[in-house]
């Protein structure tokens, strides 16, 4: 009786560091396995495309702000520019080389006067901001210096590039993230704001 006794005891000594490391274990991975979990949610309701991040602004009134001029610019940006009638607003940095990529379309749809668009620079050098503008072309009516990026944040914003549709009453009616193509100008923004221009009518959406 008393080997076995012994022996039983021995057994639940190495039992019971092996059951507190198996704890600790799963303490560790936990978060882990959580975190994963989400990510895995987040995924497949938001697809592979970025752009389709959600923005807690859509259908509100732009938050209240005023901007300088670019430099070199005469013009700058603020909450009541955004009224009257529907426009884009573009976050956009010298820095930016996804920017680039879009600015011919943003370039093209102002020499047709397809619809005002409006520039936030968002964290560029005074001096670069300009040159870029120059060197690219300037198809803003308004660009505002965002030069320390707080008006970028209340406007929600996650990197550069990003677009905004801004109804005639001055709410966000979308948000694009990342640079603005040829497929999401044809068969999203523009359509909106066609009718966004024919609610500000009085018609029918």
């Amino acid at each position: 009786m008393t080997g076995s006794t012994t022996t039983e005891h021995a057994t639940t000594a190495v039992e019971q560091p092996a059951a507190a490391i198996t704890r600790r274990r799963l303490l560790y991975f936990a978060p882990v396995v959580g975190f994963g979990g989400l990510a895995a949610v987040v995924a497949s309701r938001l697809g592979s495309d970025p752009s389709q991040l959600p923005s807690a602004l859509i259908g509100k009134p732009v938050p209240a702000f005023s901007l300088p001029p670019v430099q070199g610019r005469t013009i700058g940006l603020s909450t009541g520019d955004l009224r009257g009638q529907v426009s884009l607003v573009n976050v956009f940095a010298s820095w930016c080389v996804a920017c680039r990529a879009e600015h011919p379309l943003f370039l093209r749809l102002a020499q047709d006067r397809t619809v005002p668009i409006h520039g936030l620079n968002f964290k560029d050098r005074p001096e670069d901001a300009a040159e870029w503008l120059d060197r690219f072309g300037d198809p803003y009516i308004r660009t505002g210096a965002d030069r320390d990026g707080r008006v970028a944040i209340d406007w929600g914003v996650y990197g550069v590039p990003e677009t905004f549709v801004v109804g005639a009453d001055g709410r966000i009616a979308h948000k694009q993230i990342g640079p603005v193509t040829e497929q999401a100008l044809t068969e999203t923004i523009l359509p909106l704001v066609d009718r966004l221009r024919q609610q500000a009518k009085g018609g029918t959406s």
